[in-house]
């Protein structure tokens, strides 16, 4: 019901060429990406890379520098401190490539008891991850991106044509590989939570193409002796206040995640944020140019 644009005439499909060198050079980052995180040279999490996450519980709020300085002191190498307000919360992830991982926990709750015996801290829960099942997780999340990606591109064969597909797929590819190079380069943890980000994604960015689709399918019948391209600009100008309205809705709501979701929210609601700009741009600038160079000219 709302407009924030009237009767917009852009022509989004003549800038193709700029988009594309966009995209392009967000696309390779993200092959960078996928290709460091296969060899394990990326900043992976737990559930990737194996180790041990321990949460722990002070009695009053110790600074992270503090927790940081004990454990290099005491010998442990390769960890990450996250910061869990709630309850004056720490969890400590050690990264350890062996079969065998137990005794970190020990280890830990040792030295943080002799370095801050008056803060009484107290495990309340530990994780190990072997290799054997971090790689597993690390194989079945591939596999789930794929199915996924394979699954929208048979339903959008189904409900439009098969060339509507591949340019939503381009488009969701897309969106994947710009949000995972981005992760990649800021060196954010790529972990289970991350993978889920982008499923979700992925479906946000096939949400957005399909509306732009469904218009262009109305104004195909409708415009029967106008060129493809004026067809595809016109039906996305009318789309766009919608586009516009719905990218917001989702950004401020995962804005609100960024912001007072806590730690354990922190990085999915910040995929879901690039996502939005990302998966908005790719319906509008990607997936539309992309069905029309499988158009026959008319």
């Amino acid at each position: 019901m709302i407009e924030l644009l009237k009767n917009t005439n852009i022509d989004f499909i003549g800038k193709q060429k700029y988009t594309y060198l966009i995209s392009g050079i967000f696309v390779a980052l993200g092959i960078i990406a996928a290709i460091q995180i296969a060899f394990g040279r990326a900043n992976l999490g737990v559930d990737f890379a194996g180790g041990t996450s321990v949460q722990v519980q002070f009695a009053e709020a110790v600074a992270l520098q503090e927790i940081r300085d004990a454990l290099d002191a005491g010998g442990l190498r390769d960890f990450d401190l996250q910061d869990l307000p709630a309850g004056n919360n720490v969890l400590i992830k050690v990264k350890k490539q062996e079969d065998v991982l137990g005794g970190f926990s020990k280890k830990i709750e040792e030295i943080l008891a002799q370095n801050f015996a008056d803060k009484k801290p107290i495990i309340e829960s530990v994780t190990e991850i072997g290799p054997r099942i971090s790689a597993k997780l690390k194989h079945d999340a591939i596999w789930a991106v794929i199915i996924a990606t394979v699954g929208l591109l048979i339903y959008i064969a189904w409900r439009f044509q098969f060339k509507f597909g591949v340019g939503a797929i381009v488009a969701i590819v897309h969106d994947v590989f710009a949000v995972l190079g981005i992760f990649y380069l800021m060196n954010r943890e790529i972990n289970l939570v991350f993978v889920s980000a982008l499923l979700t994604i992925a479906g946000y960015s096939l949400t957005d193409t399909v509306v732009v689709f469904d218009r262009v399918r109305e104004n195909i019948k409708l415009m029967l002796n106008k060129p493809i391209a004026v067809i595809f600009n016109k039906s996305i100008n009318e789309v766009l206040p919608r586009t516009i309205i719905t990218s917001l809705v989702l950004f401020f709501a995962a804005s609100a995640l960024f912001f007072f979701g806590g730690e354990v929210l922190h990085d999915f609601a910040f995929a879901i944020m690039l996502g939005v700009i990302v998966g908005t741009f790719s319906s509008i600038f990607i997936a539309s140019p992309v069905v029309m160079l499988f158009w026959k000219k008319r």
